[in-house]
């Protein structure tokens, strides 16, 4: 990781944002506004919804000539957000995920809870409580967490039925999907099962398959590394014996993308439902279960005022207009939605064309309550950057599986302290 963005981001973390933060939040001018909101999406349709919210919005606030969705590559999206925070370009709105938690602790971000509570018409109480603790200090809440997306198991049934296998979800469990997986593999070439967005770099995707083994990444508090343990070690020695004996998951270097057709499974979020494209026959069913039994993954991102905006009152009054029931219920169409209102598999199939009421019922509605998220702590860049460092010793086919964990363990821990 460059040296500066190291700087950056422990630079969020001691908090050296919040004298920018205080400057914020009244408006420098009460006309010709111009708001900019950084997203991670290049999805045109996406893109093209919330165009259409904000132009509704400009239609009724003439003080606002301009909404702007700034679209920020996933990879370089913290990286660029925090350099645009320190050098006093930041946008008005943004988008985030594991980067909250440094921008709720370093100030950099406005409360919400009274301006949402006092809409009318939002209905605050909708909001399901399990998902807006990742958002939320002592009871405030600091970004609407717009989409919580369950991971599940996407499956080309076409694929399938070309090296004549079955699926079953009912009792599915991961070793049966590597052994179905290694099958479409030796009989067509094709990836077994994917972890989209992996990749052998993003590490922590790797919570959708270890925390059916009991695993976590650290301890509640933040303050202990997981990776030592024996739960740990057998997700690793399964998925390092999918990799290099069973061949049921692509190896380092090796490209199967799903949405293209190249594999028989992947594990992605609900909110990719987008990149299926027709060309192939698809199914979905929640994750299969580990040794630990049955569980769920979310994956959240919320989007927030930054504090640092000179329209930070205006920016508030569009996150409420963007975010209430109706532009909500419009939203879920691509992000599951933290409104108890429209967590129904009826509800989301209104604005879904990818799949059923049924299927979403089962792997949106019904995942979400007992859900966990992915491994989230305060200076995720630098522990994502040290523990795939540590990892990349892993993807050899004679790695020392608990050593490469141990160094893990090694390298984090300093930057492991209570959130």
């Amino acid at each position: 990781m460059p040296t500066t963005a190291k700087k950056l981001v422990s630079a969020l973390a001691l908090g050296t944002f919040a004298t920018t933060a205080a400057c914020g939040g009244t408006d420098a001018a009460t006309e010709d506004i111009e708001l900019r909101m950084s997203v991670w999406t290049s999805n045109e349709d996406q893109l093209a919804l919330f165009d259409s919210i904000a132009d509704a919005y400009i239609a009724d606030h003439p003080e606002i000539t301009s909404i702007t969705f700034e679209s920020l590559p996933f990879e370089e999206y913290n990286t660029t957000l925090t350099t645009q925070i320190a050098g006093g370009n930041a946008p008005d709105l943004a988008w985030m995920g594991d980067l909250s938690a440094d921008l709720i602790d370093s100030g950099a971000l406005v409360p919400l809870t009274d301006a949402l509570e006092g809409t009318e018409g939002w209905d605050y109480g909708d909001l399901l409580p399990s998902v807006t603790g990742e958002f939320s200090r002592d009871g405030e809440l600091y970004a609407y967490p717009f989409s919580n997306s369950p991971f599940a198991l996407y499956v080309n049934t076409d694929l399938l039925a070309e090296a004549g296998q079955t699926f079953d979800p009912a009792g599915l469990t991961w070793d049966k999907v590597s052994e179905i997986g290694a099958a479409v593999h030796d009989a067509t070439g094709k990836g077994g099962f994917v972890v989209n967005d992996f990749n052998y770099s993003s590490w922590n995707t790797l919570a959708t398959i270890w925390t059916g083994f009991g695993a976590t990444a650290w301890d509640t508090d933040g303050t202990e590394c997981g990776f030592t343990s024996p739960e740990m070690t057998e997700a690793f020695t399964f998925l390092h014996k999918a990799i290099y004996t069973d061949e049921s998951m692509p190896g380092p270097g090796t490209t199967a993308d799903f949405f293209a057709g190249d594999a028989a499974f992947a594990v992605a979020q609900v909110s990719r439902a987008g990149n299926l494209d027709g060309s192939f026959a698809y199914d979905i069913a929640p994750l299969p279960a580990g040794p630990a039994g049955d569980y769920s993954v979310i994956g959240q991102a919320g989007m927030g005022v930054l504090a640092s905006s000179p329209n930070a009152e205006a920016a508030t009054g569009f996150l409420a207009y963007l975010t209430n029931p109706e532009n909500a219920a419009q939203l879920a169409q691509y992000f599951p939605p933290p409104r108890q209102s429209l967590l129904t598999g009826e509800a989301l199939a209104a604005n879904n064309e990818k799949f059923t009421a049924e299927q979403l019922q089962t792997v949106v509605v019904d995942q979400i309550a007992d859900a966990v998220t992915l491994p989230n702590h305060t200076n995720p860049a630098e522990i994502a950057q040290k523990a795939k460092t540590e990892l990349d010793a892993m993807w050899a086919p004679d790695a020392d599986i608990p050593g490469v964990l141990a160094s893990v363990c090694s390298a984090v821990d300093p930057l492991l302290v209570a959130k």
